[in-house]
């Protein structure tokens, strides 16, 4: 068979498989519409800003895959190449994404479409398939599923290497369940995002430090320039947001590159229509940036950042084009359930007060949260709560969940799924912090991801007014309450158990010694008017580098009338969660994604979940028992079985023990005498 000489062979055979499959909706090149031509466009301004600093120049139109479809939830971008080499270039198992990869291959190409359109936040996924070949019997395709902007941000789906899937919506969303990401690949994007970004926190930590950033100024510095990045929507005209090369060292009033920032900041935030009161409260935070002179000026660069300046710059430049280099391009190809700030937040105070422990604030994993979220079995319908918000970890764990459910339920994309999310975002979620840095980092955190920040509240709890609990009519209530408050921040959860529906349910994360006497008086107030359901002991060194803070999480339900004690509540060992912590980071030490998979399964079926016996004793890790009213005694060991039945094994290693010390005795007479004999 003679083989093809012109790409617009490959381009005439993917059209007969169209042709095939009958399947019409699909359209070439510039033929797509405004909204995805936009993406991409928007994503490759984004891409070649990047490629610049690496050295590189893009030139010509790289926002034209030579097939697309938008009929189904996601958009499909096809790319192909003629020649069978020119399926795709990698290195190791990464593909190569910079300019000539990108050009001269179809995945490559594919890949780069579908995550410019990414980086416009117009899009939250996309599918990218590469086609090569030299004649229609040697032609091969690749699809992958693309969840984000980065090099680890997409999955090959090797099951799928025809066109067929794309024939009907039917065969498409059969498709999607596969290409998906499992629970289990969710959990291990969550655990590498979180290792990358706790690594930029390290870097960032020691370039602040260098130039005499006091620890608290740090993270109101990461998150005010990550909000200065973003770009500004007026009129339906998109105005970007600001870049490094904008800063340029000028030591003028309002030109110093520290005004530029906290100008920018403003300006967002104005668009944005962020009330007075809490636009004030933000901004007088992020004024940080721009009260020091001598940060605006120009300085020799850090080694930090030396490879990604040409020249000397000023310490706010040299710290901004870090974050814009490795934070702000990776928020989206990051997990949705990532705390950005809350991270950022720990690894500073890991690095500047050591543990924190003083101060009172101690920020929940990600991975925690989620697991949280689940048990609570938050939905798109929820009321998530939180009153003692920090960073907004649990509320953006909800949010992403609730947006999940939405999506599922209406479909990608779908008007009604549009009008639920915006509806989540604005009305669903209420998190009050009193802490000013704390304020300002969660409003930021729900801003940068899609802005549920409309309900943050900076206060305290508990002189709010009961008008606000009234009218949101919470029925979750997410809560890592302050360790430094009375009884362990117990009575956080009596007020918040007090603000939701009947019916509503609370999973709080606190030290043990507020179940076990440290917070009696609150415990017995909750216990007149709610039902202990679960109580779950968390690994000792879920906190690292505060390591000895035992933790639990207690699972509670508002029914408005006192605990049923003749009821038996589900006390679970979970101290061995699969990891080990250390001041470096996270280690795998035993499957811990499954077994936070089979957690939230052990917390609904007790002892009959149907979970691995390989890794787990049920008959050990769950016990279930009645309380009392005493309010000392809500914690796993208090209630753990201690088996003294011996096993055939002990038994066995008895009798070889007892025989072994009967031959020693016989041994040793038997010497003796022969020494006697002597």
């Amino acid at each position: 068979m003679k083989d093809w000489n012109l790409e617009d062979n490959v381009n005439d055979w993917v059209k007969s498989e169209f042709a095939r499959i009958k399947q019409t909706k699909y359209t070439v090149e510039s033929a797509m519409s405004d909204y995805l031509k936009n993406a991409i466009q928007q994503g490759v301004l984004i891409k070649r800003i990047e490629l610049e600093e690496a050295g590189e120049t893009e030139k010509g139109k790289s926002w034209k895959p030579d097939f697309h479809l938008e009929t189904f939830d996601i958009p499909v971008l096809i790319e192909n190449k003629l020649g069978a080499s020119k399926l795709s270039s990698t290195n190791g198992d990464k593909i190569k994404n910079d300019i000539k990869s990108v050009k001269n291959f179809a995945v490559n190409g594919a890949i780069h479409y579908a995550q410019c359109a990414i980086m416009s936040k117009k899009y939250k996924e996309a599918i990218a398939i590469g086609i090569s070949g030299d004649n229609p019997t040697n032609v091969t395709i690749q699809v992958y599923y693309v969840f984000g902007a980065t090099d680890e941000t997409y999955k090959l789906v090797e099951t799928y290497t025809t066109l067929d899937f794309l024939e009907s919506k039917k065969s498409f969303a059969e498709f999607y369940k596969v290409a998906n990401l499992t629970e289990d690949e969710k959990h291990k994007i969550l655990i590498d995002s979180q290792a990358k970004l706790q690594e930029h926190a390290k870097k960032l930590n020691k370039l602040m430090n260098n130039h005499a950033i006091t620890a608290p100024q740090r993270v109101l510095y990461i998150s005010g320039m990550l909000l200065a990045m973003q770009e500004i929507i007026i009129d339906k005209d998109v105005e970007k947001g600001l870049v490094p090369e904008d800063l340029k060292g000028i030591n003028l009033d309002n030109k110093r590159d520290g005004d530029i920032i906290v100008t920018q900041i403003e300006n967002y935030l104005k668009l944005k229509e962020i009330p007075q009161d809490k636009l004030h409260l933000m901004m007088s935070s992020f004024k940080e940036i721009n009260k020091d002179n001598d940060r605006d000026t120009k300085t020799d660069l850090d080694a930090i950042v030396g490879d990604l300046l040409p020249e000397v710059s000023s310490v706010n430049k040299q710290i901004f084009t870090y974050v814009h280099k490795y934070i702000f391009q990776s928020i989206d190809a990051m997990s949705g359930h990532i705390d950005i700030m809350g991270e950022m937040y720990s690894e500073f105070l890991k690095y500047a007060l050591g543990d924190g422990k003083e101060i009172g604030i101690v920020l929940t994993p990600p991975y925690v949260t989620k697991m949280m979220t689940q048990i609570l079995e938050v939905d798109e319908n929820s009321k998530v709560m939180d009153l003692a918000t920090g960073s907004a970890g649990f509320l953006i764990s909800s949010m992403e969940l609730m947006i999940d459910c939405a999506e599922q339920k209406y479909g990608k994309n779908t008007t009604k799924a549009i009008e639920k999310i915006k509806e989540i975002k604005k009305n669903q979620l209420l998190g009050v912090e009193l802490n000013a840095e704390m304020f300002t980092l969660a409003s930021t955190n729900m801003i940068l991801r899609g802005d549920g920040s409309s309900n943050i509240r900076k206060g305290s709890s508990f002189n709010e007014p009961l008008k606000l609990y009234q009218e949101f009519q919470a029925d979750k209530l997410l809560l890592n309450p302050p360790f430094s408050f009375k009884e362990n921040g117990m009575p956080f959860i009596l007020f918040g158990l007090a603000q939701m529906q009947i019916g509503g349910k609370a999973a709080i994360i606190i030290q043990d010694s507020a179940g076990n006497g440290r917070g009696v008086a609150s415990c017995k107030a909750i216990l007149a008017q709610n039902q202990l359901v679960a109580s779950i002991k968390m690994p000792i060194d879920l906190f690292q580098p505060m390591a000895g803070v035992q933790t639990s999480i207690y699972v509670i339900e508002h029914t408005g009338k006192p605990h049923d004690y003749k009821k038996q509540v589900k006390f679970i060992d979970f101290r061995n969660d699969g990891y080990k912590r250390t001041k470096r980071g996270i280690i795998e030490l035993d499957n811990p994604v499954q077994r936070y998979n089979d957690i939230i399964e052990i917390y609904k079926n007790g002892l009959t979940a149907n979970v691995s016996d390989t890794l787990w004793n049920l008959k050990q890790t769950v016990e279930m028992s009645v309380i009392t009213n005493a309010g000392n005694d809500w914690n796993y060991d208090q209630y753990q079985k201690i088996d003294t039945k011996p096993t055939l094994q002990d038994f066995k290693k008895t009798v070889g023990d007892y025989l072994a010390w009967e031959v020693s005795n016989i041994l040793k007479q038997q010497n003796e005498n022969e020494t006697l004999g002597k």
